[in-house]
């Protein structure tokens, strides 16, 4: 543009000038400029991997969390476990990771990435299991309970002795001595349905401390276990009904129908008392269902509480275990049993008119496809308090078969004969 004459031109101080390209040099003084260069996302670091504990088509597989969670936190991990070119992969916020939908017998190599909002890690390094029809567990008991004993005077007027019990353990055997006095309130003994005192009686026990699954479904046992105060378990009874229903007998019957204890008490009551317990005509007081007593002694509230010892060497929990077997973050919850009436009578049973369902043994059948805790023994595989990595387990439950019938380790049968198929 040309100016006229006489007008002046117009300039910037040169000091303006300096200061908007000094704040364009300082990325101030452009609209374009792209400003500081972002950080790249990192994904986590490795776990490391743990142990895996199997169980009935399914694996527990433990490990510890990476150092470095990368950019940012850590949302979760994942847990895949492969065998013949097919993988299974399960999740959870922490350890340790189940895995289910695996093949029982089929050995599996499984590894565990951690996740946050980068991406995956690495995974860890491999671990090996075999799931296994009713769990298989390996290792030994052995630092659980070892040395557990105390003499205590009960002064219930039906005991009015000194309860005494010793466990112990040998290179290969947990061992018991006592002498079958509760340690807690009893009922009234004698009573008008059972005429029994309690006695002192001698009491020697051995078990393995290194358990293992012998049967997939279990063996019968009469005698279960004893509970940490030295207190048998002997869920059965000998009472029986012939199939008429016209001579029962609740000691020593040889009836065919096998009577429940705890099932039908306006029809055959044993005379059992607030712990699911009575007296034998030995003198040897004995627990049917839950140890009340001794629970409450315990003072664990709704956390596992171990009770017992079976005769197989598996440990005894009391009405809870965690909601998720494998995770002991889980809550707690009071375990569910798997058994049910049957949806009729079996042949020759005496007629329900005179004894309703559930009164007898043979009325009761293992469903596997109910919703529930526990196989037919009344046991599940996962952690427990004294067993963080994983065990077999039994479970003492509220509501029947009360006490498992059943062991699925190797043991010495104790009491009578099965009962009458």
């Amino acid at each position: 543009m040309r100016m006229r004459t006489g007008q002046r031109a117009h300039h910037k101080p040169v000091s303006a000038v300096l200061l908007m390209l000094a704040l364009a040099g300082c990325g101030g003084g452009g609209s374009d400029s792209a400003g500081p260069t972002a950080a790249a996302a990192v994904v986590p670091g490795a776990p490391t991997i743990g142990a895996a504990t199997p169980a009935e088509s399914s694996a527990s597989i433990a490990f510890t969390a990476p150092a470095a969670t990368g950019s940012a936190a850590i949302t979760g991990y994942a847990a895949t476990c492969s065998a013949n070119a097919a993988s299974i992969t399960a999740s959870a916020a922490a350890s340790p990771i189940t895995v289910t939908g695996l093949t029982n017998g089929t050995t599996y190599s499984c590894s565990v990435k951690a996740n946050n909002s980068a991406g995956s890690s690495a995974a860890s390094g491999n671990v090996s299991v075999t799931p296994a029809a009713g769990g298989s567990v390996a290792g030994s008991t052995a630092p659980v309970l070892c040395s557990y004993s105390y003499s205590a005077f009960n002064s219930s007027a039906s005991v009015n002795n000194t309860s005494t019990a010793n466990w112990s353990c040998s290179a290969t055997q947990r061992l018991l001595s006592a002498n079958g006095i509760p340690d807690h309130a009893v009922g009234t003994f004698p009573n008008p349905n059972n005429p029994n005192t309690i006695t002192s009686q001698a009491v020697s026990a051995s078990t393995t401390l290194t358990p293992a699954i012998a049967n997939a479904t279990g063996s019968f046992a009469q005698v279960t276990g004893y509970v940490l105060n030295g207190v048998k378990l002997e869920p059965g009874t000998g009472g029986t009904c012939d199939a008429t229903g016209s001579s029962c007998s609740l000691i020593g019957g040889t009836g065919t129908w096998r009577i429940e204890a705890l099932t039908n008490k306006s029809a055959f009551n044993f005379g059992d008392d607030f712990n699911n317990a009575h007296v034998q005509p030995t003198g040897m007081y004995h627990y049917h269902g839950l140890p009340e007593g001794f629970i409450t002694k315990l003072g664990r509230g709704t956390a596992m509480a171990l009770v017992a010892w079976a005769a197989d060497g598996y440990p005894i929990y009391a009405r809870y275990g965690y909601s998720v077997a494998a995770d002991a973050s889980s809550p707690t919850k009071v375990m569910v049993p798997r058994f049910r009436l049957k949806t009729a009578p079996d042949a020759g049973r005496p007629a329900t008119t005179l004894y309703a369902m559930g009164t007898f043994l043979q009325d009761w059948t293992y469903d596997a496809t109910l919703a529930g805790d526990l196989d037919e023994c009344n046991g599940r595989t996962g952690v427990t308090p004294e067993f963080p990595q994983g065990i077999y387990y039994y479970v003492i439950t509220e509501a029947y078969p009360f006490i498992g019938r059943c062991l699925k380790g190797s043991f010495t049968a104790q009491g009578g004969p099965p009962p009458p198929a």
